[in-house]
């Protein structure tokens, strides 16, 4: 039987205990006053991410949790997962919404509320794949950027202890609009930081989390499907158990202003189609590749019920937006690497000026009125706000590969 949480470990992250393991147990006097008892909101909660970081803040016994989410079949999943988890301890006030954090029942449940004590925010176009078109760019910078500083404005009334809202690694000399959105987002939170406690966190891919590629795989063998992957992209992975975590020790003991990512070497990285090698080989099966997509889908769909082979397709990458190798800081940012084992903090970084963030923010709103507006005016103005926003059109994107 494939052990999924086994094949992260051995084969994947290389790591049998979470890389966090030592500083939760570390903090955990510390992580026990700031949560227990407390009210917790968590926006996108029925997410990967999202999921993890509950399950790790409820081993420290929250009075109140409410997940806010668009995924009303996540939510019923959150639900039943956490309810059939040994050491996980649901609040007796633990509630489910399926609604958007910029929906006015939102604004009215925050305020009826009185807020809460930690409030989470894991609702974020997270995928290079969102970066297809006019639209899909707009909605992806309104749900990142937009609707978070209406949500920023909302907290205001009444400011929590904690906030955390999750960012990524491809903030960091940002080469796709996503990850340009992030470091956007990740300067508007800033604006906020003497207003109340704000954190955020840059990190790697989380292995076969929601909609990855990785969990392509296990939909492709069970749909008798060629897997695929880039042979020339190579990523960071955590867990999903580490990606909860860290988030929480963000949220939690993070300063007001502070970025936090994981401490990995350049040799943890992996290729997708390192991956895949290893994903085929620990379900017994052989590779054969292909270099035609239409080949190797017209072999799977003749292979035998018994096949001891599976089809794959690798190639280089070659649509907008892909970054070759994953970096968690640049020059200029000041970086702690002592205060925690596995975690570095960059405690500086350039920030802006809430005046700038309305200004750039209503001009992109301003742009998206005119129904004439184009992918690359977007493009153009998100350069002169990040100058090292260093986009490629490529004219092809991931929607257009199997």
């Amino acid at each position: 039987m494939f052990n999924l949480q086994n094949f992260i470990k051995y084969h994947v992250t290389h790591r049998q205990e979470s890389i966090f393991a030592a500083d939760v147990e570390m903090h955990k006097d510390e992580l026990s006053r700031e949560i227990e008892g407390k009210s917790v909101l968590v926006i996108g909660g029925a997410g990967s991410i999202g999921s993890q970081f509950i399950k790790s803040i409820c081993k420290f016994k929250p009075e109140k949790l409410v997940v806010v989410d668009l995924n009303e079949n996540g939510l019923a999943l959150l639900t039943r997962d956490l309810r059939s988890s040994y050491g996980i301890l649901v609040p007796k006030d633990y509630r489910t919404y399926t609604i958007s954090f910029a929906d006015q029942i939102f604004e009215r449940i925050f305020r009826e509320e009185k807020g809460f004590d930690i409030v989470a925010n894991f609702s974020a176009h997270k995928h290079v794949r969102s970066e297809k078109d006019k639209y899909s760019v707009q909605a992806l910078i309104e749900n990142n950027d937009i609707k978070a500083k209406k949500l920023m404005n909302l907290l205001c009334e009444f400011p929590p202890e904690h906030f955390f809202c999750v960012s990524t690694d491809k903030a960091a000399n940002p080469v796709n609009i996503m990850g340009a959105s992030k470091r956007i987002m990740e300067d508007l939170i800033m604006a906020y930081k003497d207003q109340f406690k704000v954190t955020t966190a840059r990190f790697a891919n989380v292995a076969f989390s929601n909609g990855s590629l990785p969990l392509s795989f296990l939909d492709r063998i069970m749909n008798k499907q060629p897997l695929v992957a880039p042979s020339d992209v190579r990523r960071y992975f955590v867990s999903p158990e580490e990606s909860g975590q860290i988030c929480m020790l963000a949220c939690v003991l993070g300063k007001s202003g502070e970025i936090f990512f994981p401490k990995l070497k350049e040799d943890d990285m992996l290729t997708f189609s390192e991956i895949c090698d290893r994903f085929i080989e620990e379900l017994g099966y052989e590779k054969i590749e292909f270099t035609n997509d239409e080949d190797a889908k017209r072999f799977a769909a003749e292979m035998p019920y018994d096949t001891k082979v599976w089809p794959v397709v690798y190639s280089k990458s070659d649509t907008t937006g892909e970054k070759s190798f994953e970096e968690f800081y640049v020059s200029g940012e000041k970086v702690n690497f002592s205060r925690f084992q596995s975690l570095g903090v960059i405690e500086e970084t350039s920030c802006r000026t809430m005046d700038e963030i309305d200004t750039f923010l209503g001009s992109l709103e301003e742009m998206f009125a005119s129904i004439d507006f184009t992918k690359a005016q977007v493009v153009d103005a998100i350069k002169k706000f990040i100058p090292n926003f260093d986009h490629e059109e490529k004219g092809k994107n991931l929607d257009q590969k199997m």
